[in-house]
């Protein structure tokens, strides 16, 4: 198991000794929380931006369901872009193809 960054080991027990959980609460406050960040540019935007040794247990797990999410939504975008270029590419009729002239 890898160690914990020292940023992650202070604020860990920061939040024992204050009695409080060892989870970041206070940030839920100031926007969407990456767990609910729908999947998107500004998702994979904060996924990029993340310092992972900064990141709580719980956190990282939390990044790592926002990845799949992220990848899940990519790879519907994908399907959605192969299933038109093939649709477009059956529908139309012979000799509609724009193709170079000859030079």
């Amino acid at each position: 198991m890898k160690a914990m960054s020292p940023g992650v080991v202070d604020f860990l027990f920061r939040q024992l000794v204050a009695g409080e959980p060892p989870e970041d609460v206070q940030w839920r406050s100031e926007g969407t929380v990456l767990i609910e960040q729908p999947p998107g540019a500004e998702l994979a935007r904060r996924l990029a931006e993340t310092d992972l040794e900064a990141l709580t247990p719980r956190e990282l797990f939390d990044y790592v369901r926002a990845s799949q999410r992220l990848v899940a939504w990519a790879e519907q975008l994908k399907e959605k872009a192969v299933a038109q270029y093939c649709s477009e590419g059956t529908a139309r009729p012979e000799g509609t193809l724009k193709t170079p002239k000859p030079a």
